[in-house]
């Protein structure tokens, strides 16, 4: 990483990670921690929720070149719509240290929209002290293709070709679009879930997405459990802040922008004796209640480290992560998203049981 290029008038570059719930952003950066080759990265963290499940997860990883004051952490809320109380004050911190980063990572919640965070490096606090490096879109190519964020992609191209326009039937389609036109560049991620057909299909989606640009053509890079070339994904150099008039949005036309179609809460448990049965119960009740993403550490009696727990739709992953540290509590959480009406006393009694 070493041979990034230096950024023109010494701002600092700041690269800002979009991508849908589950995309993999958090394992992508984890893995730009993993090659820093001692180079000074800081992390901004945003999740929809109470808790911080990404962060922690980050801070797990063990490398130096990300200490406990590396990683910012800005929970329940959505950073384009939080800028002057969180954002901007984060980058001052990070700013204001006896030695700044050299480069700044920001991780945007799933359902954020990238280009009114963009529009936050216009700030006089921070406009001539750091420019957007580029934006990366993080593509769950497995959710792509069964059909998340596009329900009928056939029928969306004919509706597209005839009227030039698309009218989206879910908010989870504008989000996913919104991302797609902020960014510079795609990694189709989770490549090895999916057979070559599907995969050229969903990036004939994303292309067909991309179609709304003028002048400007992202990159697609495909990848397999976020592993990029850390040169590929920094050191783009594309001055974001000043070409958003060639990033069109969905919400452009809105004073503001807020997430009144998603909804968040925190399921607490009690240990979970039997790992692999609490994952068949999670993907049944994911299925049965349109859960979006649940996120999560989890308690095994008898084990020194704790279970990680992480589900796109009724895909559920567990692996132990990290011990658990001496004298700290052993809580078993799970953070669970959906579509505003998901049913949350009936989703906690089937988790709980």
């Amino acid at each position: 990483m070493s041979a990034l290029p230096k950024t023109a008038a010494g701002k600092v570059p700041a690269t800002v990670i979009t991508g849908f719930l589950g995309a993999g952003k958090t394992t992508l950066i984890r893995g730009l921690l993993e090659k820093a080759d001692g180079r000074r990265l800081a992390l901004i963290i945003n999740e929809f929720g109470d808790v911080g499940i990404d962060g922690d997860i980050l801070r797990a990883c063990g490398n130096p070149t990300c200490t406990e004051d590396d990683v910012i952490e800005l929970a329940n809320g959505c950073l384009c719509c939080t800028v002057a109380d969180d954002f901007v004050p984060a980058i001052e911190k990070l700013l204001a240290r006896p030695e700044p980063p050299e480069h700044i990572i920001i991780e945007t919640s799933g359902l954020a929209l990238p280009k009114p965070l963009v529009q936050a490096f216009h700030w006089p606090a921070i406009k001539t002290r750091v420019t957007v490096d580029g934006v990366i879109a993080v593509v769950d190519a497995a959710a792509a293709a069964e059909g998340r964020f596009a329900p009928d992609p056939a029928a969306l191209e004919a509706q597209r070709d005839a009227a030039g326009t698309v009218d989206h039937e879910t908010p989870i389609e504008e989000v996913f679009e919104d991302q797609l036109l902020c960014a510079d560049l795609i990694v189709v991620n989770k490549t090895d879930l999916l057979a070559d057909g599907d995969l050229a299909r969903v990036e004939d989606l994303i292309r067909g997405a991309l179609s709304h640009t003028v002048g400007r053509d992202a990159k697609l890079v495909r990848a397999s459990q976020g592993a990029v070339d850390p040169l590929v994904l920094l050191g783009v150099g594309a001055a974001v802040e000043d070409d958003l008039a060639n990033r069109p949005s969905h919400h452009d036309d809105e004073e503001g922008h807020d997430h009144d179609d998603f909804t968040s809460f925190v399921v607490e448990l009690p240990p979970q004796p039997d790992p692999a049965r609490l994952a068949l119960t999670l993907e049944q009740v994911a299925g049965l209640h349109g859960v979006l993403r649940l996120k999560g550490f989890i308690d095994v009696p008898g084990k020194p480290m704790r279970l990680l727990v992480q589900g796109v739709g009724t895909r559920i992953q567990t692996h132990y992560d990290r011990l658990w540290k001496p004298g700290e509590e052993r809580r078993s959480r799970l953070v669970v998203i959906g579509e505003t009406g998901l049913d949350r006393d009936a989703v906690t009694r089937a988790v709980v049981g």
